[in-house]
């Protein structure tokens, strides 16, 4: 019987340091209005802090997933390590977390270098694999530290995002009915200078030009090493192709939008993800928003709002649910994942 890639369980860790709308409020002297707040939709995030790199947060989750859900390391045959932080330059971080993990030296190992979509694409390298190669178990890790990169008086930024690490479980299950389904891929690299840190890696090494700070028309301050992104050009991108990306995914899998119990979109903020979801005319109870308690997570968005819609019942066996991610190159990708 063919067999399918499914999302067997997640979870996930975040770091301890915690800054509340009243921390960013009093940092910046009342200058963040409640209108934006409520608009971006975020209420608290976590802060990775020196001494916690992206791995450290995807080994936490890994070890979280092993616990609550009594995975032996051993069953793993298979890692996928899915974010643009990366302990050294070589060699790749998977490689690193199989020994840390205490993984079987039989595995197959992969990082992958991506943002905001990046969750959707590792489930289709999980995909993949589990079903062409014959992998049995395969671990998805992401890690998110992005706030590291991002200058303390740009605001926009801040108020968004927080950083957090996931670990997903793809196992193989002789069941047609259920798993991961069919993708649609996107990418439209004319827009890779709207989300980017410019200075730092082997296009432009850091130097001291690199922390010249400049002020956007807004007052956001940053600097070519740091963290940048062209809020209304990722808006536009979004408007124009992710309600497109919801319809082409739906027809590559012969569904309606009738047919899907829960629609799970990247969190990028709450009015962004409003907007494609009137464009796209889905119903709002339909619609899931997690991004409240830890902020635009980039690659963990989505796995921590799946972890949290099964908490509440709002994904159980049967459940059809469609996941989109979007952002940074630009790329976008999606699928629907039986439950």
């Amino acid at each position: 019987m063919k067999t399918s890639a499914c999302v067997q369980a997640i979870s996930f860790y975040v770091p301890e340091k915690v800054e509340t709308n009243a921390d960013l409020q009093q940092q910046f002297g009342g200058k963040i209005s409640e209108i934006v707040l409520k608009k971006v939709g975020v209420k608290k995030r976590h802060i990775a802090t020196v001494g916690e790199p992206g791995s450290l947060l995807a080994l936490k989750a890994a070890e979280k997933l092993f616990e609550e859900h009594s995975i032996r390391p051993e069953e793993i045959d298979a890692l996928i390590y899915c974010s643009p932080h990366h302990d050294y330059i070589t060699p790749s971080t998977s490689c690193v977390l199989q020994y840390k993990l205490g993984l079987n030296r039989s595995i197959a190992t992969y990082d992958l270098t991506f943002g905001c979509s990046g969750y959707v694409y590792a489930l289709s390298l999980a995909r993949s694999i589990t079903e062409t190669f014959g992998f049995k178990k395969v671990l998805l890790l992401t890690a998110n530290i992005i706030t590291k990169y991002i200058n303390p008086r740009d605001q926009a930024s801040r108020i968004i995002f927080g950083d957090a690490g996931s670990a997903t479980l793809v196992v193989a299950e002789e069941n047609t009915e259920k798993g991961i389904k069919d993708f649609v891929f996107g990418t439209d690299g004319s827009g890779f200078e709207k989300i980017i840190i410019r200075h730092g890696a082997d296009l432009k090494a850091a130097d001291e030009d690199s922390w010249k700070e400049k002020t956007d028309e807004y007052g956001n301050v940053y600097s070519d090493g740091n963290f940048f992104m062209d809020g209304q050009a990722v808006l536009t991108f979004t408007m124009k192709n992710i309600p497109l990306l919801i319809e082409d995914t739906l027809r590559k899998n012969q569904l309606t939008k009738e047919d899907i119990d829960l629609f799970v979109l990247h969190q990028a903020n709450d009015f962004m993800n409003e907007q494609v979801r009137k464009i796209a005319g889905i119903e709002k109870e339909k619609f899931y928003s997690h991004i409240e308690k830890y902020g635009n997570t980039v690659q963990a968005t989505i796995p921590i709002a799946l972890k949290a819609a099964m908490a509440e019942g709002k994904i159980k066996s049967g459940s059809k649910v469609f996941v989109a991610g979007f952002g940074t190159g630009f790329s976008w990708c999606a699928t629907v994942i039986n439950f």
